[in-house]
């Protein structure tokens, strides 16, 4: 009896974790604005299916052009439209302070939506060796 009650607990305890479990993402954007575009879909379908998956967005090099004010699609569309909207999403968007300083960037040239990381590669490292996030490069 006290087996099957032992059994019924670890059970639960095993659903109620996995219920819990939520999905963590982190989109590596190092390539420039068809990247940045590709991206964006992808992380809007992700969202789709499940949107309750934690996301972050780490950018370096060429890719941070997207996040940029002004900063257009080959259509013309602003890229700060849909980064607003995935940020109200829960999305984060994490420039690199390497990539601004090696291109001579300032951070007052980027939308108010991202923050702003060390290092681009050091941080995409963090989140999937410490903080268990699948690595994902459109």
């Amino acid at each position: 009896m006290f087996k099957h009650q032992l059994l019924a607990a670890i059970s639960m305890v095993l659903f109620s974790c996995s219920a819990l479990a939520q999905d963590k993402v982190v989109y590596h954007f190092g390539e420039g604005l068809a990247q940045a575009s590709n991206g964006l879909r992808n992380i809007r379908n992700h969202l789709e299916v499940d949107p309750k998956a934690k996301i972050v967005v780490v950018a370096h090099a060429q890719g941070v052009d997207f996040l940029m004010a002004g900063a257009q699609d080959a259509n013309k569309n602003p890229f700060n439209v849909i980064v607003e909207d995935l940020k109200s999403q829960g999305v984060t968007f994490e420039v690199c302070k390497i990539t601004l300083r090696n291109r001579k960037l300032e951070e007052k040239q980027f939308i108010p939506e991202v923050t702003y990381t060390p290092s681009g590669v050091a941080r995409i490292t963090q989140l999937q060796s410490r903080e268990g996030y699948a690595y994902l490069k459109p």
